[in-house]
């Protein structure tokens, strides 16, 4: 299994990147190879300062850095050495099997869509995130902010590609579906989740269980829960809020601790034709080591094959 990493993407890149990789080598039972990708000399500093020598460790030159707030459509166009462009080039040469970044969000979706491309039969590609349960099983969220306006056929979608990765990631076999919506009934909603329900009332490829509320995420009601891109950052935001501010207040509660960006790694691209993992701009190194764990289980489980194969169907 062959993984690419981005390691000049994030606030704190390359250091933490190869701090990460560190972790993941000292931690990890599987032993993936990780093509990093980025500034060769100052890759090789890294790696003797910090004593990384393994033959599972190569190193990808790319000259240029795809900066947080540069335009991401602009800058991917015109920076073709940048370890983000040069990681999506990889990945669609069949060089890596999966691309990680904490870098550009932006750029990375551009990438994902115009270098490796959604599935066949798939409208909009999703990001979805775990959302943690009090009971302590987990959910997943999509979309989380790739969509902020959908139809009802894209809200359909989600919940096939959700479902699918909760069984193949996150081994939850038949995961109940639910529509995040403002109330339980059926008739419940705005125009779009009122045309949505029927959809996925028919829809014999999901265990759709009805309307879910705003109270029902941290419980046990639905294993994946299904909203507009608006409406799913909106709760990512708030959730990642509980955690900091149980930090703030030294609550050591374990259930609040699961909200910790850090062990979620990343968050997939889902409905595109390989594994893509994206990751929170201030990633450190728990976090980067998390999302080679994530690529790690997305590949070793064929998710995006599934997802072809459900789709051709």
């Amino acid at each position: 299994m062959n993984i690419g990493i981005d390691m000049m993407g994030g606030d704190f890149a390359p250091l933490e990147a190869v701090k990460g990789l560190q972790t993941y080598l000292s931690t990890s039972n599987s032993r993936a190879t990780l093509y990093c990708i980025g500034n060769e000399a100052e890759l090789e500093l890294l790696f003797a300062e910090y004593s990384l020598v393994s033959p599972e460790l190569v190193i990808v030159h790319a000259s240029q850095v795809i900066d947080m707030d540069e335009h991401a459509t602009k800058a991917f166009k015109e920076k073709q050495d940048s370890s983000i462009a040069v990681g999506f080039r990889t990945l669609a040469a069949g060089k890596v099997d999966a691309f990680i970044s904490a870098g550009n969000t932006g750029a990375m979706l551009v990438g994902a869509f115009y270098s490796i491309k959604a599935i066949a039969g798939v409208h909009r590609p999703a990001i979805a995130s775990i959302v943690p349960k009090v009971s302590g099983a987990t959910g997943i969220l999509l979309d989380v902010g790739l969509n902020a306006d959908c139809k009802p056929e894209n809200l359909n979608q989600f919940a096939l590609l959700g479902s699918l990765y909760a069984k193949d990631v996150f081994g939850i076999e038949n995961p109940k579906v639910g529509l995040l919506n403002v109330g339980e009934e059926e008739g419940k909603g705005n125009i779009l989740t009122q045309a949505t329900y029927p959809l996925l009332k028919e829809n014999r490829g999901i265990n759709f269980i009805g309307n879910i509320e705003g109270r029902d995420v941290f419980l046990d009601k639905a294993d994946v829960m299904i909203c507009d891109g608006f409406t799913g950052n909106i709760i990512l935001k708030m959730a990642e809020s509980l955690y900091d501010a149980a930090k703030e207040r030294n609550i050591p509660d374990t259930f609040m601790h699961r909200f910790n960006y850090e062990d979620v790694g990343g968050t997939p691209v889902l409905g595109v034709a390989k594994p893509i993992v994206i990751g929170h701009g201030i990633s450190n190194a728990t976090a980067f080591s998390n999302m080679i764990l994530l690529a790690e289980k997305m590949v070793a489980s064929n998710i995006c094959g599934h997802i072809i194969d459900q789709f051709k169907a």
